[in-house]
């Protein structure tokens, strides 16, 4: 019997940062984005890394998001106590003050 190939994990996390002005938010901003590109080819098994500026200003919104996608929940797992996403987390702190995250598996092509 064929063992099932790991499934693709897409993990999405959407923070507020800090900052009194939105000079400094913005500042803020940079440094996260800049952080998690430098990510970009690092990580093994992250198959896609997104950074995204929210441009709505809605008062409920997050400032930001990241969106990766993993080949497998171990290559996740993996991230999450990789030296350099350890480094950078530990770099950013103070910096992003809300923060949530979803994890879920890509379906597959056909898949509703």
């Amino acid at each position: 019997m064929a063992t099932k190939p790991p499934c693709p994990i897409r993990h999405i996390v959407m923070w507020r940062v800090t900052g009194e002005t939105d000079a400094e938010r913005s500042l803020a901003m940079a440094r996260v984005r800049n952080g998690f590109e430098a990510l970009r080819g690092a990580i093994p098994g992250m198959t896609h890394l997104e950074i995204g500026i929210d441009i709505s200003r809605i008062d409920y919104a997050c400032d930001m998001v990241l969106v990766t996608e993993f080949d497998s929940a171990a290559a996740l797992a993996a991230y999450a106590v990789h030296p350099a996403h350890l480094a950078l987390r530990d770099t950013l702190a103070g910096l992003r003050i809300a923060r949530h995250q979803v994890d879920y598996v890509v379906a597959s092509a056909g898949e509703v």
